[in-house]
């Protein structure tokens, strides 16, 4: 016979229950970090009160709204499945693709271990980055340098070259050199580094994008619109203009105060006011 550890009334609590209840809100507060700041966690949300309501009115005997959300909720599974598949098939690339040390790497940012930058190292990252832009801005070298969470740029980072290196002003202009192997891609800055570089971006395909906009460009929305932690910023090799695109939205032409004040934004996690 099991002797609970705590009893509550008429019911029995085990400590395994409490561990049990801890794993869960654990599991699910991890769930929320990685789909934060992306359309999938708005989409996560909604499924989730369409299951709440289908029982409440379930338990209020409601039997025609009943039955209607009953349909949605008996095909659930595959719903979600079909919803996340691109989120599904991301994190299983993200498994099968690494060697064992990144997954290591992977999964221990999952489990929360953050990558602490002091405010001097990051406003020495924030220097490194405006200037390096402003110079190949000067020298119409074309640039395309992504900001944002590791967790939601991972598998875009496995599609370059991983590199963990510190950010510096000669290393950036250095990676877009045109003589450079890895010119031709994005770069991925994440937690106070150079994550990757020559990583391939989704292009996208707003139509309300001007037809002057390049490759570059219609990455750097791309890999923004249904990730609202994710930042790029673009140096035109036609024109030498500095863009930015964000939650889809590109702004071009930036100053360089601009400029500053955006990667000041970004770099230290504080999400752009409308």
């Amino acid at each position: 016979m099991t002797v609970p550890w705590i009893d509550i009334g008429f019911l029995p609590v085990r400590i395994w229950d409490i561990l049990d209840i801890l794993i869960v809100g654990f599991l699910l507060y991890r769930l929320y970090l990685l789909l934060r700041g992306s359309i999938a966690f708005n989409i996560f949300i909604g499924v989730t009160l369409v299951f709440v309501l289908s029982w409440l009115v379930k338990a209020l005997e409601m039997d025609l709204l009943s039955s209607v959300l009953g349909t949605f909720v008996d095909v659930g599974v595959l719903m979600l499945l079909i919803i996340f598949q691109p989120e599904v098939r991301r994190f299983l690339l993200i498994l099968g693709n690494t060697t064992i040390r990144q997954r290591s790497n992977f999964l221990s940012r999952l489990l929360d271990r953050q990558f602490k930058v002091t405010p001097d190292e990051q406003q020495n990252n924030i220097a490194a980055v405006k200037n390096a832009m402003l110079r190949m801005s000067r020298t119409k070298t074309g640039a395309l340098i992504v900001l944002g969470s590791s967790l939601n740029l991972e598998f875009f980072s496995g599609s370059g070259v991983v590199l963990e290196a510190k950010i510096t002003e000669p290393l950036i202009e250095s990676i877009f050199n045109k003589e450079s192997p890895l010119h031709d891609g994005a770069m991925i800055i994440s937690e106070g580094k150079i994550h990757a570089a020559s990583c391939v971006l989704p292009l996208s395909s707003n139509p309300s994008l001007p037809k002057s906009a390049g490759l570059r460009h219609r990455a750097a929305v791309g890999v923004t619109e249904n990730n609202a932690s994710v930042a790029a910023f673009i140096v035109s090799e036609e024109s030498g203009n500095i863009a930015y695109a964000y939650k889809g939205i590109l702004q071009r032409r930036l100053t360089e105060q601009q400029l500053h004040r955006l990667l000041q934004q970004h770099f230290e996690g504080k999400e752009e006011e409308s």
